[in-house]
């Protein structure tokens, strides 16, 4: 069924609900701006903010093991704790699931080497408290490109650099070229499979100045004739552009734009008007 309040709509009009709903989607209870801690767990140890122990579990098993007591009110999948608990990482194809309080949740994240984390949630975090806004450009037609996509056979990988992991690249597999040429300009660029589509991560000019400095995301899909459209209008800031508790992908060397995306989301605002973080 078409949607009749979109159907007719100007890509401004588009443009206009897309980044109410990305407003909106950043203060949810685990939106970017709800995550208080992200804690690898190595050894028995306590995390920032909850109550428990958390320990790692044994080599080839996945989560993390915590003790507490039942005036803890710690509950895993419902349950409340009174020993020992799993809670499985979402590696497994039953990812557990933690309460701490009516605002405070949480859950296990693997690492592409086979540590764990818990990141921690709260639906009333200052984070939430002090958003006032995602700070971005009008609608700029110049940049909504029509790509060539290129599939490679079999794929290829990239090796990503992220924000915290000093310079160590992780290898991320890349099942295509995309390719276009703008003001004379040839373009190669590599964009990662996150789920279902693709993930474009890029910098441009406009970094540290306009925008934030690390970088934005573009999510893009390949349509059926070979071509793929690349809408920077539709750029969006990185979870760590909200939160320090993120670690987000750099964008790789091909990726680097040496003009200016005038596009897209700026930066995150507190109510005053300013910087969030």
């Amino acid at each position: 069924m078409t949607d009749t309040t979109t159907a007719s709509a100007s890509p401004e009009d588009l443009l206009a609900i897309y980044r109410t709903r990305r407003e909106q989607s950043v203060v949810q209870p685990r939106g970017n701006l709800a995550l208080t801690n992200t804690q690898w767990v190595d050894s028995e140890q306590p995390v920032y903010g909850v109550a428990g122990l958390w320990a790692p579990l044994p080599a080839g098993q996945s989560g993390l093991k915590v003790t507490a007591s039942a005036t803890d009110n710690v509950r895993v999948n419902g349950v409340l704790v009174d020993g020992e608990a799993v809670v499985a990482g979402k590696d497994s194809a039953t990812p557990g699931d933690v309460v701490f309080s009516d605002t405070v949740s949480g859950f296990v994240i693997a690492s592409e080497a086979g540590s764990y984390a818990l990141r921690v949630w709260d639906s009333q975090s200052d984070g939430i408290r002090d958003f006032g806004g995602i700070d971005a450009f009008p609608y700029n037609p110049d940049w909504v490109i029509t790509a060539t996509w290129t599939q490679i056979e079999g794929g290829t990988s990239v090796g990503i650099e992220h924000l915290k992991d000093e310079g160590k690249p992780r290898e991320k597999v890349v099942p295509g070229e995309i390719t276009f040429t703008k003001d004379g300009v040839d373009y190669n660029l590599a964009a990662f499979k996150e789920g279902r589509a693709l993930l474009l991560v890029f910098a441009d000019a406009t970094n540290g100045v306009s925008t934030y400095s690390v970088g934005r995301f573009l999510m893009v899909a390949p349509n059926r004739d070979g071509s793929i459209t690349l809408d920077f209008n539709r750029a969006y800031l990185p979870p760590c552009g909200f939160n320090y508790n993120f670690n987000c992908p750099l964008p790789p060397k091909q990726n680097r734009f040496a003009v200016a995306i005038e596009a897209g989301e700026k930066n995150v605002l507190n109510k005053a008007g300013e910087l969030l973080h």
